[in-house]
């Protein structure tokens, strides 16, 4: 096991006409799962592959344990790599498959058939061992390629969205094979993924990055536990992203701004008292409140609310999700409700706004600080 280090990691081409990365300081701690995530095209994959040794570092140092590892080639960074495609070879077993790379690393025999029984064993592979590709759903796959990285023995785990090809009901069922193993084995692992459930559920830390904007000097949005992330988010970005559905956003500015508790006017003209420090903001500073489906609350009249037509309905069995149209909102905002809740489109009805759950951003897109988060360690 290791721990992986990045300190000013930028990744550019074209001779630095084009930049990926930017800056990218991280610390992933001995044996902690930290997941990359981020919407297409921030780079999660690329930075993955850096630390891998398929893409070169444009600058920066990356450590792997004590050493620094940049001009390393793959092989001999103590990484094993599980990508998307489970890139096994349809001619060989699937111990041969687990066993293919100590092979070329000149094992002897007796090495390669005990570790490939002893990851067999883990992942519960053990009546597969001489099958072929062909004839093993898609999760076994899976399972033979991560077993492939564990016969190496690697002191970091790095997978490329090794689900994302499974169905949804297989996704489950790896989600929870993957957890078991890391908690097995406690191995750092690096997992790049685009799916929020996964992250939330795998990861020890979650690591949110957005696509490099022009003038922007990194693609690092924010660093934490997953629960901080979601009750602390900390800029607009993380709010609307970490989430699904996504949180409402509405404009307004400052009314009356204080350490405990503060107050946002909203451009149609109501107020909503929030629990949020705004000390360092005065009176009409331009605001975005935020507020996540599920906080918000249906049928309210006691002041900290809007009111919006249902502008659409859709049933999703247990729950409902009612789409809100609203004077100071862009789009529509979203609020979760037990199905038996369900309005009618068109009919009006007033959103409440919990103080203590609302979030408040100010023109930079920066969070104030929540005064009343729930507790999440």
């Amino acid at each position: 096991m290791a721990e992986v280090k990045l300190i000013n990691v930028s990744k550019s081409y074209d001779q630095g006409a084009t930049w990926v990365l930017k800056n990218i300081d991280l610390n992933i701690a001995d044996g902690e799962f930290a997941a990359f995530i981020g919407p297409s095209g921030c780079g999660k994959s690329t930075l993955l592959r850096m630390i891998c040794g398929l893409e070169e570092i444009s600058s920066g140092e990356l450590f792997i344990g004590e050493e620094t590892v940049n001009d390393w080639p793959p092989n001999e960074r103590g990484v094993g790599m599980v990508f998307q495609s489970y890139a096994l070879y349809p001619h060989m077993t699937v111990a041969e498959n687990m066993g293919f790379g100590l092979r070329l690393a000149k094992a002897d025999k007796a090495t390669i058939h005990n570790r490939v029984q002893e990851a067999a064993g883990i992942l519960q592979l053990e009546p597969l061992l001489e099958r072929k590709p062909k004839a093993m759903s898609g999760g076994q796959r899976q399972r033979v390629a991560i077993g492939r990285s564990i016969v190496q023995q690697p002191r970091v785990f790095l997978f490329d969205e090794p689900l994302s090809n499974l169905d949804v009901a297989l996704r489950v069922q790896m989600r929870q094979e993957l957890s078991r193993l890391h908690r097995k084995l406690k191995t750092t692992s690096i997992y790049v993924t685009h799916d929020q459930v996964e992250a939330m559920t795998l990861a020890d830390q979650i690591v949110v990055l957005s696509p490099l904007q022009e003038g922007s000097n990194s693609n690092l949005e924010q660093v934490g536990k997953p629960l901080e992330l979601y009750h602390r988010p900390a800029n607009l970005f993380v709010a609307g992203f970490i989430g699904s559905p996504k949180m409402n956003f509405f404009d307004g500015t400052i009314e009356t701004s204080g350490e405990e508790v503060s107050s946002v006017k909203l451009g149609s003209g109501e107020t909503i008292q929030v629990h949020v420090n705004t000390a360092s903001a005065s009176k009409g500073d331009p605001v975005v409140l935020g507020v996540r489906p599920q906080d918000a609350l249906t049928e309210v009249n006691d002041g900290n609310s809007v009111t919006g037509k249902v502008a659409a309905l859709e049933r999703l069995g247990a729950e409902a999700y009612i789409y809100m149209q609203h004077d100071c909102i862009r789009e529509h905002f979203t609020v979760r409700v037990e199905d038996c809740q369900r309005k009618e489109e068109g009919s009006t009805i007033n959103i409440g706004f919990p103080a203590e759950l609302c979030h408040l951003f100010n023109a930079q897109g920066l969070a104030f600080e929540r005064t009343r988060v729930p507790k999440f360690d």
